[in-house]
C-alpha cells in the first residue's frame, strides 16, 4: 500500500474534465466523472500520448494523438481489451484531490 500525496484542488477539474499533473514523480491524469475523482497514468499506452488532455465522454476519455480509449474508473483500454494503465486510488478530503502511490 503506498501513500497518498495531493495531486490538485477540486476547483481545478470541471465536472466532465480531466487534467495532467505530476505527482511523487510520476504522470498523472486526473478526472472529474460526475462530481467523483478517479487518477490513472498519463501516459498513453500506444505512443505515449497525453491522456489528461484528451476529451473525457462520461467515463471514457480519448487519448489526443491517435484517438484510443480509456476508462478512468478502472484503466482498462478499450482498443485492447486485456492491456490497462495504472490505476491510482484516490480520495478528497476537503477541496484537495489526493492520489495513493
Amino acid at each position: 500500500m503506498g501513500t497518498y500525496q495531493k495531486a490538485a484542488n477540486k476547483n481545478d477539474i470541471p465536472e466532465g474534465q480531466g487534467i495532467a499533473c505530476e505527482v511523487g514523480g510520476k504522470s498523472v491524469a486526473l478526472f472529474n466523472v460526475g462530481g467523483t475523482f478517479s487518477a490513472i497514468s498519463n501516459v498513453c499506452l500506444h505512443k505515449g500520448g497525453p491522456l489528461g488532455e484528451g476529451e473525457l465522454d462520461g467515463n471514457i476519455v480519448t487519448c489526443p494523438w491517435h484517438a484510443w480509449q480509456y476508462d478512468v474508473t478502472t484503466g482498462s483500454c478499450l482498443e485492447i481489451p486485456d492491456a490497462k494503465v495504472e490505476k491510482y486510488n484516490v480520495k478528497v478530503e476537503g477541496d484537495d484531490i489526493w492520489v495513493e502511490l
